[in-house]
């Protein structure tokens, strides 16, 4: 939850979380990286079934299109329960609910290695994601909550890291295991690390008490704080922008005749990726807002690249290095800003976004598809473009409320 929720208890302060003196101002790193661990579980549970299609088709006796509905199912499990949950668990002790959500990984992970049933798989892909409604809602806040306010940007960016870890290093990885070892076993490798990882929370995350009845605002409720609406908005139009090539880069990248070279464009754009963390967690404090449109014109810049001159090698190179650097830092810039537009709806507020993020996702799958059959690749950057500019709009004209000139603290 979110670095607001403080004042439901002890107003703005927690001993464990900012003592006195010179701690104060260091992170907690070891809890954060737990933090970051389980963001790369969540990332990469999501997105491991597009690199072990063909074997798991074969054993679960589908059709690939049929099993890369493992990816969609997973995605509206997030959608759909993201806001009910969030509100039905604001009580919870944090910790509690931290540790109840990686569970739900392990669970699901382990079905899904063992089953040879579709219906028992999408069931189990479901409660994947159903998991990871609740840990998204969750860990951004969380990471805010654990950090001194001068802090909390790079608190947050040390946490989001794990999806460009999972992108760029652990798709791969998985992809190689299943390879290997058989796809079951890139499963079982994942609830191995999901065990792990709730031992180190139970050792290293600090517990915060929950929202009590009376303090817990409504969830449609935060739509009419001042600046929460425009930064759900470019959350929706980003993420589908970013999306609909994603989903589809390896045919995007054979239709360009570098289908061999899929996994060292995506190693750049994963690289670029962790340097956006690395800029973004260093600057947020003071910049949000230029971050935010620094890294809308870069990712556009990329797009016009490879929607004007995809035929040149080098070029497409530099698209997927601008595309990580405008996208890496996104989700933490989208997350900070959406914890503090909301306010003491900033929990309601960050579970919308959670919504949105999924909806968008599973929308450019969709509509990735459509273009795919109907336009054909070249149509991707297009459409990339068409987004992002109102994106750009919104960010821009939200100078006061959302993406504010002047921050509160900064």
């Amino acid at each position: 939850m979110s670095a607001s929720s403080n004042t439901t208890t002890t107003p703005g302060k927690d001993t464990r979380a900012a003592p006195d003196g010179e701690e104060r101002q260091k992170l907690p790193l070891f809890a954060l990286l737990a933090l970051a661990t389980a963001v790369f579980i969540t990332s990469l549970t999501e997105t491991l079934p597009a690199g072990l299609l063909p074997a798991m088709s074969d054993d679960l006796h589908m059709s690939e299109s049929a099993t890369g509905q493992t990816v969609t199912i997973y995605a509206i499990g997030t959608a759909l329960t993201a806001i009910p949950l969030t509100a039905a668990t604001a009580a919870w002790r944090r910790k509690v609910l931290l540790l109840t959500a990686m569970a739900g990984f392990a669970v699901a992970n382990t079905v899904t290695a063992v089953s040879s049933n579709y219906g028992l798989t999408m069931v189990a892909r479901f409660v994947a994601g159903v998991a990871a409604g609740v840990a998204w809602a969750l860990l951004a806040g969380y990471a805010r909550r654990m950090a001194p306010v001068a802090l909390q940007g790079k608190a947050i960016a040390v946490a989001m890291a794990g999806i460009p870890l999972a992108l760029s290093l652990g798709v791969p990885a998985g992809t190689f295991l299943g390879e290997t070892l058989g796809w079951r076993t890139a499963f079982v490798a994942m609830t191995v690390l999901t065990v792990v990882l709730l031992g180190w929370i139970l050792v290293a995350v600090p517990d915060y008490p929950g929202q009590q009845a009376g303090e817990r605002p409504k969830m449609l409720g935060a739509l009419r704080v001042p600046g929460v609406a425009p930064v759900l908005f470019v959350t929706l139009a980003f993420v589908l922008a970013h999306t609909i090539l994603y989903a589809y880069v390896a045919t995007f990248l054979e239709d360009l005749g570098m289908g061999d070279d899929t996994d060292v464009v995506l190693l750049v754009f994963g690289a670029a990726s962790l340097l956006s963390i690395w800029i973004v967690g260093a600057q947020i404090h003071l910049r949000l807002r230029s971050l935010t449109i620094a890294s809308t014109l870069l990712v556009a810049v990329s797009a016009a690249l490879l929607a004007v001159l995809s035929d040149n090698t080098a070029l497409v190179y530099v698209a997927a290095l601008l595309w990580g650097l405008g996208w890496g830092g996104v989700p933490t810039l989208l997350q900070t800003a959406a914890g503090e537009a909301g306010g003491e709806s900033a929990d309601s507020a960050q579970a919308m976004l959670v919504t949105l993020w999924n909806v968008a996702m599973a929308a450019g799958g969709v509509i990735g598809g459509i273009l795919l059959d109907v336009v054909g690749t070249d149509s991707f950057p297009w459409t990339m473009l068409l987004l992002l500019l109102p994106v750009l709009v919104v960010v821009v004209l939200s100078r006061n409320h959302g993406f504010p000139a002047k921050r509160l603290g900064a």
